[in-house]
C-alpha cells in the first residue's frame, strides 16, 4: 500500500533540483573546476572533437570495403564491414526514434518527469552525443579484423541465455561501481560532471559524456558481448539485439517521459528490481547520491543506494492527468511540407537553427506530405514547444495547415473552425492571452480576429493579432530624416497603419493600388492636414526615385527593378521576397528579440535566429506581460503603435 502526497514529493523534487543546479554552478566557478581545467583531465576529449562533421570520415574505410567487396562479388568477406554498419546505423535511429518520442509534447506533455524545456545551450552540448557509436564501431571493426561476423551462426539460443547472465553477474554490479567511483569528487569534477550538465533529461543526454566515460562503457558492453563469443555461443542475433537493447534502455531511461504504468509495478512487484524507470533514473540526476545502477535497481537495493522517492514520484508522474495550464499560447500554422521538418520532434539539432533549405530533407519530402494528408483529414490544434519567461508558461500550438491550403476557397470553413475551437480551448482552460500567428489572423479569412470575438462576446482569453507590434517594428526600422516612402501591400490592415502613421508625421507615402476607393477611404482616416502626405500610385515607376520601399505584396524581380541603387527593402510579406537586386539592402520580416530571463527555449522559430520571434509572437507577448484586457483584432488602432512599442522596450524585448 502507497502513502504519499503529490504534493510534497513534487516540492522535494523541486528543491533536489535547485540545489542540484546550485551545487554544479558552484562547481563550474571555481577555479579547480573550471571548463579549462577540467578539459586538461587525461581522456576528458574525443580524439576527433576538432574535426567537426568531418569525423564521419571515420566510417570511410568500412564503406569503402562493403562497396568493394560488393563490387568484386565477394559479400562474405565484406559482410562483418556491412554489418557494423547497419548496425550502428540502426542504434543512431534508436537514439533518433527516441528523441522524437521525447520531443512530443502533444503526446506525453503529462507525463513529463521535469516540466521544462530544452535549451539551446544544451543542445549545443550534446551536439555530438553520437560519439560514443563512433567509438565503439572502431572498437568493433578491430575486434572483427580477428573475429569475422561472416563466422558467427545468425541465431543461437544458448548465446543469449549466456550473454544475459553475464550482464546481471558481471555488467550490472560492475557498472553500479564505476558509476559510483565516477561520482567521488575527483572522478566527478574532472569527469563525469559533463553528463550531469544537461538540465533536461534527453535520450541524446544518454551518450553526452567524456571519451573516458565511453571506454569505460566498453567494457560493461563488451562484457556479456565478447564474453559469450568465447563461450563458443556467439551469433550475429545476439550482438545486433544485445546492442539495440542497450541502447533501447539507455534512452528510455534519459527520455524525461514516464512510459510505465504504476499498476505494473503493483500487480508485478518483482519489475521494482529489474527495471529502471525514466523516473528512477531522474531522481539520480536530481540528487546524484542516489540509483546508480545501470538497468536493474535491484543492485541499488542492495547496497542501499535506492532514493526513498524513487517509486512513489513513479506512481504520482505516470497517473498525472494534467499538466500546467499555458498562460500565454501563439497559434501559429505549418509553412510548406519542407519548413514541416523543422520541428524539435523531427531533428533537434535542425530546429534550433533558423530554417534554410538542406539537401537531405528532399528525401523526406513524400513521407512528410503524407503526413500532411493525414493532418488536413484528422488532425487537430497540437502543442508544438514551449519555453517560461519570468514564471510564466508560453506555449506554441499549431493549426494542422499548410500555408497553400489558406488560399483555398472550400478550405476556409474548415480553418477558421480549428482556430475557433483552439480559442475556446484556450478560454476553457484559463489562457490569459492567444496570439494569432500569419494566415490565421489574415483579414479575408476572419477579419484579422473580428470573427471569433464578435461570435463568442463573453471570452476570458484575450484574442491579439500582434499587428500593432508588426508596424511599430516597421516603422521603427524607418530612417528618422526618410521624407518619402514608397508602399506595396498598401490598403491591407498593416499596410494602411503604416501609411497613416507617416503621414502624421509629414512622411510622403506613395501607396500603390488599383482601388482609389480603398485609398480614399483610408486617406480619409488621416488628419485633414495630413491627407496631402498620401498619394496614390498604380505602378511601380512611380517610386523610381525612391530609396525607401515597405513591401507588403509580392514583388517580382522585375518589378524590383524600378528601385534605384541604394534602396533599402523593408518587408511584411509572407513568405519574403527574393533578393534580386544587387547595390539595395533586403531587411528580414519584422521580429523581436524575447528578454533575456527566457528559460527552456530551445528551437528557432521559422527563419528568425536564436531568441528571436516574429513581431506578431512578440506582440502577444507584450499584450500578456501588460496584463491588458481588450482584444487586439480587426484595423490596428493607429494611436496604440507607440504605446505598445514603449511598452515592448520597458519589458525587455529587443529590436534586431
Amino acid at each position: 500500500m502507497y502513502v504519499y502526497n503529490k504534493a510534497s514529493i513534487a516540492l522535494r523534487l523541486e528543491r533536489s533540483a535547485i540545489k542540484i543546479k546550485k551545487k554544479t554552478e558552484k562547481m563550474a566557478s571555481e577555479k579547480d573546476c573550471s571548463v579549462s581545467c577540467r578539459n586538461e583531465a587525461s581522456l576528458f576529449s574525443w580524439p576527433w572533437e576538432n574535426l567537426g562533421t568531418l569525423k564521419y570520415l571515420v566510417y570511410a574505410p568500412l564503406v569503402a570495403n562493403a562497396l568493394y567487396a560488393i563490387y568484386r562479388g565477394e559479400i562474405k568477406n565484406g559482410a562483418w564491414c556491412l554489418h557494423i554498419l547497419i548496425l550502428f546505423g540502426a542504434r543512431a535511429l534508436v537514439h533518433q526514434l527516441w528523441g522524437t518520442y521525447s520531443s512530443m509534447l502533444f503526446l506525453n506533455r503529462n507525463r513529463r518527469i521535469d516540466q521544462k524545456g530544452l535549451e539551446f545551450k544544451q543542445i549545443d552540448a550534446e551536439w555530438h552525443w553520437d560519439n560514443f557509436l563512433m567509438l565503439q564501431m572502431i572498437a568493433a571493426s578491430l575486434l572483427c579484423l580477428r573475429l569475422p561476423l561472416s563466422d558467427f551462426p545468425i541465431f543461437n539460443s544458448r548465446g543469449f541465455l549466456w550473454c544475459l547472465i553475464l550482464h546481471i553477474g558481471i555488467s550490472e554490479p560492475l557498472y553500479y561501481w564505476l558509476h559510483r567511483l565516477l561520482h567521488s569528487p575527483a572522478f566527478f569534477q574532472h569527469y563525469h560532471w559533463l553528463h550531469h550538465s544537461s538540465r533536461v533529461l534527453h535520450p541524446f543526454t544518454a551518450g553526452h559524456a567524456t571519451f573516458l566515460e565511453h571506454l569505460l562503457l566498453c567494457v560493461v558492453v563488451g562484457i556479456p558481448t565478447l564474453g559469450t563469443i568465447y563461450i563458443g555461443y556467439g551469433s550475429i542475433s545476439l550482438m545486433y539485439g544485445y546492442l539495440l537493447a542497450f541502447d533501447f534502455l539507455q534512452c528510455l531511461a534519459h527520455c524525461n517521459v514516464e512510459v510505465f504504468t504504476s499498476n505494473l509495478f503493483d500487480n508485478f512487484p518483482l519489475l521494482k528490481h529489474l527495471i529502471r524507470t525514466p523516473t528512477y533514473h531522474s531522481l539520480h540526476h536530481t540528487d546524484m547520491v542516489t540509483n546508480f545502477c545501470l538497468f536493474m535497481p535491484f543492485y541499488d537495493n542492495l547496497w542501499k543506494t535506492t532514493n526513498a522517492q524513487s517509486w512513489e514520484l513513479q506512481r504520482e508522474i505516470s497517473s498525472r492527468k494534467k499538466s500546467r495550464v499555458a498562460d500565454f499560447v501563439f497559434l501559429a500554422h505549418v509553412v510548406d511540407v519542407i519548413s514541416a521538418l523543422h520541428s524539435p520532434f523531427v531533428f533537434r539539432s535542425f530546429s534550433s537553427m533558423p530554417f534554410t533549405i538542406k539537401p537531405f530533407l528532399f528525401p523526406m519530402w513524400p513521407f512528410t506530405y503524407l503526413v500532411m494528408l493525414v493532418m488536413w483529414a484528422k488532425a487537430k490544434t497540437f502543442l508544438f514547444s514551449l519555453y517560461y519567461l519570468r514564471g510564466k508558461l508560453h506555449e506554441t500550438w499549431i493549426v494542422p495547415r499548410f500555408g497553400f491550403q489558406y488560399f483555398l476557397p472550400f478550405a476556409t470553413k474548415g480553418i477558421n473552425n480549428q482556430i475557433e475551437d483552439a480559442i475556446l480551448k484556450a478560454d476553457r482552460l484559463g489562457v490569459k492571452v492567444i496570439s494569432l500567428a500569419a494566415l490565421n489572423k489574415n483579414e479575408s479569412l476572419n477579419g484579422g480576429g473580428t470573427l471569433f470575438t464578435t461570435k463568442h462576446p463573453n471570452l476570458r482569453v484575450r484574442v491579439v493579432h500582434g499587428n500593432t507590434l508588426t508596424a511599430a517594428v516597421i516603422l521603427h526600422e524607418i530612417p528618422n530624416d526618410a521624407d518619402e516612402v514608397f508602399l506595396t501591400g498598401a490598403t491591407s490592415k498593416l499596410g494602411r497603419a503604416i501609411a497613416l502613421y507617416l503621414a502624421r508625421r509629414k512622411v510622403k507615402v506613395l501607396m500603390l493600388t488599383l482601388s482609389t476607393d480603398r485609398f480614399n477611404k483610408i486617406q480619409k482616416e488621416a488628419p485633414i492636414d495630413c491627407q496631402k502626405h498620401l498619394v496614390q500610385v498604380t505602378k511601380y515607376q512611380a517610386a523610381q526615385h525612391c530609396k525607401t520601399w515597405i513591401i507588403g505584396k509580392w514583388t517580382t524581380p522585375r518589378e524590383q527593378y524600378w528601385a534605384p541603387s541604394g534602396t533599402h527593402f523593408h518587408q511584411f510579406v509572407v513568405p519574403p521576397i527574393i533578393p534580386f537586386r544587387r547595390g539595395c539592402t533586403y531587411g528580414k520580416l519584422a521580429a523581436m528579440r524575447l528578454p533575456d530571463d527566457v528559460e527552456g527555449l530551445g528551437s528557432c522559430e521559422y527563419t528568425m535566429g536564436r531568441g528571436v520571434v516574429h513581431a506578431c509572437h512578440a506582440g502577444g507577448v507584450v499584450h500578456f506581460l501588460e496584463g491588458w484586457k481588450h482584444h487586439e483584432v480587426g484595423a490596428i488602432n493607429v494611436d496604440q503603435i507607440d504605446i505598445v512599442w514603449e511598452a515592448a522596450l520597458r519589458h525587455g524585448l529587443k529590436p534586431l
